[in-house]
């Protein structure tokens, strides 16, 4: 089995959490919200595997980076990680909605799953769930918080995020 490092960051989000390999980057997620998450027990501390990540988080927060270098290694189904990876090519300060998300994948009427895919997403901010909203234009479901994904988008329309 292999082992699973995290760190932990201050952002203008609120408080994240990382989890990886020494390699790759297999979670991010808020420590707070619906979905908050904390460390398991047998994950190791260490900040060493998260200097890159931390360092490209940074810039996106202070507006200098609109796209991420870091590896991923998201754990998921096939159905998932074909969302996931959809949602990368979402580009920076544009929505799209749930049922534009599932005809881009090739499912036209797939949108509940993958909505359900979008919340099940364990790397927030860099797989930006945030970027998918309801078909009327509503923010709908987040992680962190529909406050947190409106200054996540707020962030990319050119308003400065405070925190």
């Amino acid at each position: 089995m292999e082992r699973v490092y995290y760190s932990e960051m201050a952002s203008p989000a609120g408080r994240l959490l990382l989890a990886g390999t020494g390699d790759a980057l297999r979670m991010l997620s808020f420590t707070m919200g619906p979905k908050a998450r904390e460390a398991a027990a047998d994950w190791v501390r260490d900040e060493g595997p998260f200097e890159r990540v931390k360092a490209e988080l940074g810039e996106y927060f202070s507006g200098e980076r609109r796209e991420f270098s870091v590896n991923l290694a998201p754990a998921g189904t096939d159905f998932q990680l074909r969302v996931w990876s959809a949602l990368r090519e979402i580009p920076y300060g544009t929505t799209i909605s749930y049922g534009e998300l599932a005809r881009r994948i090739g499912n036209p009427k797939g949108s509940r799953a993958v909505g359900l895919a979008n919340g099940a997403n364990p790397i927030a901010i860099i797989v930006p769930c945030h970027r998918v909203i309801g078909s009327t234009g509503k923010l709908t479901g987040f992680g962190g918080g529909l406050d947190i994904k409106q200054r996540l988008l707020d962030l990319e329309r050119g308003v400065r995020l405070l925190g």
